[in-house]
């Protein structure tokens, strides 16, 4: 009997925790894409990648120009080349389709980081203002929306989205929703 009774309490305590806890949740969302967007940062931060891009596009076209070259070079003289020659100009050849190859890769390596240096203190930014946002209005939980595929939250209603509160935080003027 004593079993049944603790047992009885043990499971009316979960209940009334468990309801408890309902009454206090609350829950927002944010797309930091967006919200990244409007920020003043953003322009730079694309200038930035953008001028870093075309000195790597730069660099690559040289290279393949300078491959260009060697190549119809080759094409025009190696019948009257003797075999050392001949073969040192292939593999000369060979070397720079090597090193255009892994360039492109370390460009696209490079061109990761350069990205992410540049975000990170902006995402942190956007991370500390929906950290304040959340515990100046009481959210429990703030999701993240708006990357499709990648989505943290499938459903939500639109009064939960608190991307103009963070903007706020982040000094800036939300634009008008559409329809206003």
């Amino acid at each position: 009997m004593k079993t049944k009774v603790l047992s009885l309490l043990v499971a009316l305590m979960a209940c009334a925790f468990t309801l408890s806890a309902q009454e206090n949740l609350k829950i927002g969302y944010t797309n930091a894409d967006y919200v990244l967007s409007l920020l003043p940062e953003a322009k730079q931060i694309d200038a930035d990648l953008k001028a870093y891009e075309k000195q790597l596009q730069n660099s690559m076209q040289a290279k393949y120009n300078d491959l260009q070259t060697k190549m119809a070079d080759y094409q025009e003289n190696a019948a009257s080349w003797d075999d050392l020659i001949r073969t040192d100009k292939e593999q000369e050849i060979e070397a720079l389709r090597q090193g255009i190859q892994k360039f492109s890769q370390d460009a696209e390596q490079s061109m990761a980081k350069k990205r992410n240096t540049l975000l990170q203190p902006v995402y942190e930014k956007i991370g500390t203002a929906i950290e304040q946002v959340a515990k100046e209005n009481n959210y429990t939980h703030i999701f993240s929306a708006g990357a499709p595929g990648f989505d943290v939250l499938l459903y939500a209603r639109e009064q939960d989205d608190v991307s103009d509160l963070i903007l706020k935080k982040l000094g800036i003027t939300p634009p008008a929703a559409n329809g206003e």
